[in-house]
């Protein structure tokens, strides 16, 4: 039995307590001739998963309804027919907000079911993207509701999107979770279910969406791969929503990257497709970029170096093009640098070290944040064992373990894991200083 999540964030927003909830079933029974004598006690079994018998459903929606001045179904407060609960995208907008504020109210209080869920797979994980590529559109996203959504409000939102980003670059993925978990709920959710025009939704849309993306950013950096996945998908929707294509391709760009970290490399080739076949003109140089370069290593490990090579160029092409200024603030992760570390990675897979190297020494050598830095240390610090320079690959190793102090991050700790493990299989001299440094980063708890 799972716990019904959708119930309890309804319950919240209506600020209606369990007794409060049943007093008023009991009540609107008495109106349908109905004698009910439910107490907080049957409230808390619902919340738990336990589903209310006859026509309860129905007057708990009634009395919602009454409270919240707008309809409620059977689906926004999980009470939907078994096994054919509303997705993230087939359910109407509104439907899609009130489970979007559930996952986050769930996550924020550490859910277990929501925390350690796995990252779904096959179709599944393919209709998001479908469904965000084709029609229909959403044409109208106004919405009533007691709050009238500002465009300070607005402005807010993207202020949050820059803070949490920036806070994840410095103190990783796992520090930052429950910040923004917790300002998505307190500041976000009443605004999504504000009063806004068309033209404001869209706006309001659009900013949710780029806050969103940072929070399944967090959760991948975190370990938690369904969640992570959850969001990005939840980002998608709000994307297409506010009718920003180049929005819901930045969003795909983080499921590619996903699916490259879970060895999905088809899907990574496929998503990247259809995002630059989606988003078409609206594509900015940054972005395009990074999607040819996590395509390139997709290729290179199924082996298709043609591809692989093709999608390179294309990769330095449009890196090329980028003007500082003319991009979003979502691609500004798209740094100096970044292009050549993916190339350098898809290059190994080729067994091409001498390009490989060239490309990790030109990332090294380019100014990035803390982040960045270490996964291109970390790279290059690989690729100069392979070519036998044990003492390079130490000295890079060791700089690598150094900036990656203070950051709380399980991607972070795999690159230090994988740097660890090629060192001390080498058996070079000098390793063990290197090794010796890791192991203490590695031994603080997250």
């Amino acid at each position: 039995m799972q716990p019904n999540t959708l119930l309890d964030a309804i319950l919240d927003e209506a600020g209606m307590s369990h007794a409060g909830l049943a007093a008023h079933v009991n009540q609107a029974g008495r109106a349908r001739g109905l004698t009910l004598r439910y107490e907080h006690t049957a409230v808390a079994r619902w919340l738990k998963g336990q589903r209310p018998r006859g026509q309860v459903p129905d007057l708990i929606c009634e009395v919602l309804a009454g409270r919240l001045h707008r309809t409620v179904t059977l689906d926004d407060i999980g009470l939907g027919v078994p096994g054919e609960a509303a997705g993230p995208h087939t359910s109407s907008l509104s439907g899609f907000v009130e489970r979007a504020t559930a996952l986050w109210r769930s996550d924020e209080q550490q859910r277990p079911h929501i925390l350690g869920a796995p990252a779904v797979t096959g179709t599944p994980a393919v209709m998001p993207v479908w469904e965000w590529e084709n029609p229909p559109e959403d044409v109208d996203v106004s919405r009533g509701g007691r709050h009238r959504v500002s465009m300070a409000d607005i402005e807010m939102l993207r202020a949050a999107r820059t803070h949490y980003e920036q806070m994840y670059r410095k103190a990783g993925g796992v520090a930052t979770r429950t910040r923004i978990v917790g300002f998505l709920n307190a500041e976000a959710a009443p605004l999504l279910r504000g009063s806004y025009t068309d033209a404001t939704g869209r706006q309001l849309h659009r900013a949710t969406g780029g806050l969103v993306a940072v929070a399944g950013i967090c959760a991948y950096d975190s370990d938690a791969h369904g969640l992570a996945q959850r969001y990005f998908h939840q980002a998608l929707r709000l994307a297409k929503a506010s009718g920003d294509r180049g929005l819901g391709a930045y969003v795909i760009a983080l499921l590619v990257n996903q699916a490259l970290f879970m060895k999905e490399y088809r899907q990574a080739v496929a998503f990247a497709e259809a995002a630059l076949r989606a988003a078409g003109k609206h594509i900015t140089p940054a972005l395009a970029s990074d999607l040819y370069a996590m395509q390139a290593k997709a290729y290179a490990h199924l082996g298709d170096g043609t591809s692989a090579l093709s999608c390179i160029r294309r990769a330095e092409q449009a890196a090329e093009r980028i003007r500082r200024g003319y991009e979003p603030d979502e691609t500004g992760y798209v740094q100096p640098g970044l292009v050549n570390v993916q190339v350098a990675e898809a290059l190994l897979s080729l067994g091409d070290l001498t390009a490989a190297a060239e490309n990790a020494a030109a990332a090294v050598d380019t100014p990035a944040h803390d982040r960045g830095r270490v996964h291109r240390l970390a790279m290059l610090s690989q690729i100069e064992l392979r070519q036998g320079n044990a003492d390079r690959a130490v000295a890079t190793a060791v700089e690598m373990a150094e900036t990656a102090r203070g950051m709380e991050s399980q991607r972070l700790r795999d690159r230090l894991r994988a740097v660890r493990e090629h060192l001390v299989r080498s058996g070079c001299a000098g390793t063990a200083e290197a090794a010796e440094l890791i192991d203490g980063a590695l031994r603080v708890p997250l």
